[in-house]
């Protein structure tokens, strides 16, 4: 590797590093809000989850079915490689 691309190499390398730790300094998380908008009452405001009632059923039925799809492609190509070579 010639000097120049390993003088920028370190260069990049330091400043990603330097960036990197400046950015997780400023970055800070914040409490979520409390259930039910705060007030404690769950007649006005509903008896909510705190995840606001969203139904994961359907997701995850979505998500599994798409993952056995991409596996299933993956070893349809792996063994459509076999049979080739």
């Amino acid at each position: 590797m010639p000097a120049f691309g390993r003088a920028c190499s370190k260069l990049c390398f330091g400043t990603a590093l330097i960036t990197i730790i400046l950015l997780s300094i400023n970055l800070s998380a914040q409490t979520p809000p409390p259930p039910n908008g705060g007030n404690g009452n769950p007649v006005e405001h509903g008896n909510n989850p705190v995840g606001g009632g969203a139904p994961i059923g359907a997701g995850l039925a979505i998500l599994v079915s798409l993952g056995l799809a991409y596996g299933g492609s993956k070893v349809y190509h792996m063994k459509k490689k076999d049979l080739v070579d």
